[in-house]
């Protein structure tokens, strides 16, 4: 009688340690993922008083970006930006410049998101009139010069004033396209 009693025990004692292993195990996996994850949501560097100049394959200027505080992580290669202003050259002579209160460049800088009072400005070129747009969100492709956003768009040229929703423009050639409700305002200049 005693025989059977200590089997079943000692089949107990092995099932609950199995259990209780199994159990530690599956805290110790949880808790290192969980510390894994925490830890590349956090930064793992941040410049301040940022102007840095990204150089092209042919030596000249691509990009400029100027910040009082720019911040890294090591998901997607995440950088937020401050109070960015980019400057995006291009074939013309005039750059674009871009400025927001906020940013994120992902993928380092394949694509850059701005948001909350977006200002695109080009001063006027052989080719292009002056040309700002406000905007409250624009997505930017540094590689393809191009820059898109879904929301109301203000864009203003000497004499005239078209606001819509939804643009894609090709920062390189300078053309922009309204999606969708352009309505326009021609006030000839006077002077």
């Amino acid at each position: 009688m005693i025989v059977p009693l200590l089997k079943n025990a000692i089949i107990s004692f092995l099932i609950i340690l199995a259990l209780s292993l199994s159990s530690w195990f599956i805290f110790i996996a949880k808790h290192t993922q969980a510390l894994h994850s925490e830890a590349s949501h956090r930064p793992d560097a941040f410049m301040e008083e940022v102007i840095a100049t990204i150089i092209n394959k042919e030596g000249t200027p691509a990009l400029k970006i100027e910040a009082p505080k720019m911040t890294h992580y090591p998901d997607n290669d995440t950088t937020d930006i401050k109070t960015p202003h980019i400057t995006m050259y291009r074939h013309s002579p005039e750059p674009w410049h871009i400025r927001a209160n906020y940013a994120k460049a992902t993928q380092g800088l394949s694509q850059i998101y701005f948001w909350d009072h977006v200002i695109i400005h080009h001063i006027s070129d052989r080719t292009n009139p002056t040309t700002t747009m406000i905007t409250r969100t624009l997505t930017v492709f540094p590689d393809t010069q191009i820059a898109q956003t879904n929301d109301n768009v203000t864009l203003t040229q000497p004499d005239t004033t078209i606001q819509g929703v939804g643009m894609l423009a090709n920062l390189n050639d300078g053309t922009v396209q309204l999606i969708s409700q352009a309505r326009g305002e021609y006030v000839p200049n006077h002077s």
